[in-house]
């Protein structure tokens, strides 16, 4: 796997630019700010305008239960809670993106 950080504090404009940029299979989102419920929606959405709705999206942070049932009714593949090992990250990625191991 190839991966581009794109850096903090950017906008959902900015994120799904870079994946459009960068033709990515997969989208990781780190949010310990609790704006996630307004941030990943919007991500989701851009995605959807661009034809990218394929583009995987995964979201790290700490988030409420009801927060991470509601993200994966709008499209998220996986919320990785603190504590998640980057073996369990890796492995969902390779599985539900279909990366050669």
């Amino acid at each position: 796997m190839e991966v581009i950080y794109t850096g903090l504090r950017q906008t959902p404009e900015m994120v799904v630019n870079a994946a459009l940029d960068e033709d990515v299979q997969v989208i990781g989102l780190s949010i310990l700010s609790g704006a996630h419920m307004a941030i990943v929606p919007k991500v989701l959405d851009l995605l959807r305008e661009r034809d990218m709705a394929d583009v995987l999206v995964v979201v790290g942070g700490i988030i409420p239960e009801d927060d991470v049932q509601q993200l994966k009714k709008l499209g998220v593949a996986a919320v990785f809670q603190p504590g998640s090992s980057l073996e369990s990250v890796v492995n969902f990625i390779r599985g539900a993106a279909k990366v050669p191991a």
